[in-house]
């Protein structure tokens, strides 16, 4: 569970890093795009009451993304400025019945 957390937080953290630069290729980051990871962003904000499950787009594209790609971004500060809520971003790739990487 702390494996599928970090990653979840660490998709997020990267989305938001991709908002803040200008559009880059579909692959850009973890074989994921800007427009990917936002579909991912519902699912985690911390502003929304009840949490929606991850939509079927994003659960998509967590499972072309290289997972051990995102858990390199697991402690980027980006997470709060994108309004990203870091315990309800780890629960994504759970929710999408994705396996975490041993590394992780």
């Amino acid at each position: 569970m702390a494996k599928a957390a970090a990653l979840a937080v660490l998709l997020v953290a990267v989305a938001a890093a991709l908002l803040a630069v200008a559009p880059a290729p579909a692959s850009a980051v973890c074989n994921m795009s800007n427009d990917q990871f936002m579909t991912c962003q519902p699912a985690a904000a911390a502003t929304s009451n009840p949490t929606p499950n991850p939509s079927a787009d994003c659960c998509s594209a967590l499972s072309h993304a290289d997972l051990s790609c995102l858990c390199s971004y697991k402690n980027s500060p980006w997470l709060n400025i994108y309004n990203i809520d870091p315990k309800r971003a780890m629960q994504l790739p759970a929710k999408c019945g994705l396996t975490m990487p041993a590394n992780c």
